[in-house]
């Protein structure tokens, strides 16, 4: 634990780089014209990905980052779930192949907020328009607090496999000042009811350096959680950006922690679920030894996309729903971010693609570098520069930030081989920025390093 270093690096506001460029970098200039080349051109043999954003919750969490509304009328819901039907299938015809999917993952938002008919149908037409695997992985996001019997028996029937629990914290203080109660009975009621209907992948999902959240509200939280037994766990730090999102301003700056504060909260967290034996993934995810994602991790296939931490091996990513984004070889796409904007363009027969972002040499070149030091704390500049063609020498003399880093023993650097030392694996995004040729210090776009 490096107290000095958290406080001189930790204020920084950096990406968490579950892409690169990230998306402040989407630009406009690639439209749906764009999109479709680039679907007709996907390869034959490639598989896909598929994300769903159902962008509705029934009240706020006042820590969201989240794109997403609150909605009362079910029609609204309904009507939304119509056009992204509608747009599964414009996607689907474009692409000259019936594409292979072997992960699928419905984000929010809080998607279990669908009706469970229309869940089904969704996934029934998934199965219909690509080849969807049958050993797919197939998560869903879920809000423990609203989840229904009828809806985990449509997830049972639709073949879910994998749920991801909002948590966040069990400390009744901490959940008033984020408007999001959530009694640790509901949490478990709704873990038994998934594992009874052999949804047996459960993620928790917890957040560090809320209002009033302490390093012993945060150890309590985390020892609660152990009794329910999940498979991973993602430990996030809550990004304050009001700016951007404004109902965070109902969140007090005054009762936040502090940045050596929110380290200490951080490091509580990962000891005690290294204790318990769950193997700490990159920067905030912890598994199971014998869950796939820490054996991607043992076999030095770890990815990191927009869901986080990945076992997903493929490089296409199909994004369906308002500001859902995509990923393919030619680069990024992200839809509409407006409900009203995204439907009426998906109801006109047109993809909804409102910017993206076209991908470079270098970019490609970056983006690997930046994914295998927040996967591995460690990337062979050699092998990978290499493999593109590129010298990592030049590599490392445009990498201007990791001077400082170096100077101050966060990375070691054995001639083309970095590794970030273990006692400064809380600055990983600081390593990452390094090699990130689009960064601008100056726009607080990002939340803050530690």
């Amino acid at each position: 634990m490096r107290f000095d270093l958290a406080a001189r690096y930790g204020e920084e506001r950096l990406p968490r780089y579950t892409s690169y460029p990230t998306a402040p970098h989407f630009s406009p200039a690639i439209g749906g014209h764009t999109y479709a080349g680039w679907l007709a051109g996907l390869a034959a043999g490639a598989s896909a990905s598929l994300y769903l954003h159902v962008p509705f919750c029934r009240e706020m969490c006042w820590y969201c980052g989240c794109h997403t509304q609150i909605v009362r009328r079910d029609e609204l819901i309904a009507a939304y779930q119509r056009t992204m039907r509608r747009e599964i299938v414009q996607v689907a015809d474009t692409i000259s192949h019936r594409m292979k999917v072997e992960h699928i993952h419905f984000g929010g938002g809080t998607p279990t907020i669908m009706a469970p008919e229309a869940f089904a149908e969704l996934m029934a037409l998934m199965r219909q328009a690509f080849s969807v695997l049958p050993a797919a992985e197939i998560a869903v996001e879920i809000d423990p607090r609203t989840l229904t019997a009828d809806m985990v028996e449509a997830m049972q029937l639709s073949g879910v496999n994998r749920a991801s629990l909002g948590v966040q914290s069990f400390d009744p203080v901490v959940q008033r000042a984020i408007n999001r109660v959530q009694s640790f009975e509901r949490t478990a009621s709704v873990v038994d009811m998934l594992r009874r209907a052999g949804i047996t992948g459960i993620n928790f999902d917890l957040i560090y350096g809320l209002p009033h959240q302490t390093v012993a509200s945060c150890l309590d939280t985390v020892r609660r959680a152990l009794a329910l037994a999940p498979d991973r766990f993602s430990v996030f730090g809550y990004a304050h950006v009001p700016d951007f999102k404004k109902h965070q301003r109902m969140i007090d700056d005054a009762v936040l922690p502090d940045g050596p504060a929110r380290h200490d909260q951080a490091c509580a967290i990962a000891n005690v679920l290294k204790e318990a034996g769950y193997v700490q993934i990159g920067l905030d995810h912890f598994a199971r030894p014998d869950d796939s994602m820490a054996v991607a991790l043992k076999e030095g296939t770890l990815r990191r996309n927009f869901q986080g931490y990945t076992t997903d091996r493929g490089n296409v990513l199909l994004g369906f729903g308002a500001s859902a984004i995509g990923h393919l070889p030619q680069g990024y796409v992200q839809n509409e971010a407006q409900i009203g904007a995204y439907a009426q363009s998906i109801n006109a027969g047109h993809l909804a693609t409102a910017k993206g972002y076209g991908l470079t040499d270098d970019d490609r070149l970056r983006a690997d570098i930046i994914e295998r030091i927040m996967c591995e704390f460690s990337a062979d500049l050699g092998d990978i520069c290499a493999r593109h063609g590129a010298e990592p020498g030049v590599m490392l003399k445009s990498a201007s930030r990791l001077k400082p880093l170096i100077s101050d023993g966060v990375v070691r650097l054995d001639g083309a081989r970095l590794a970030v030392a273990r006692d400064s694996r809380f600055l990983v995004r600081s390593v990452a920025a390094a090699f990130d040729a689009h960064l601008d210090p100056g726009k607080q776009l990002h939340s803050r390093a530690v």
